[in-house]
């Protein structure tokens, strides 16, 4: 068995205080949206490599919260849900835990 390349960081930037990270081509934009404190927080978007819109969603200290909607490759409303904040009330068990997109199918992980 082969061993797996290392994936290399999406290149990124910050413009007018977004984050802003590139598919591996270095020139689609994979993902927008604001980090606070280390922390996915706020209106994040996710595009495809063809760079319509993919999913559009909500973070509150780095986890997902409120309506969520993934879109068709014409960039449509195929599905929305809702995500309810997790329990931060221990003392931080349960927080401070950022979710990710995965960039193959566009769940939150």
């Amino acid at each position: 068995m082969m061993p797996k390349k290392p994936v290399p960081d999406k290149k990124s930037e910050i413009i007018d205080g977004e984050t802003i990270k590139y598919h591996a081509n270095g020139k689609t934009r994979w993902s927008k949206g604001k980090i606070v404190d280390g922390k996915t927080e706020g209106y994040w978007e996710w595009y495809r490599l063809d760079g319509t819109i993919k999913r559009s969603g909500y973070f509150h200290l780095g986890e997902p919260v409120g309506e969520w909607i993934t879109y068709d490759e014409k960039g449509q409303v195929y599905k929305v849900v809702t995500k309810k904040a997790a329990d931060t009330s221990m003392d931080g068990i349960g927080k401070n835990c950022p979710a990710e997109l995965s960039e193959k199918d566009g769940s939150v992980e």
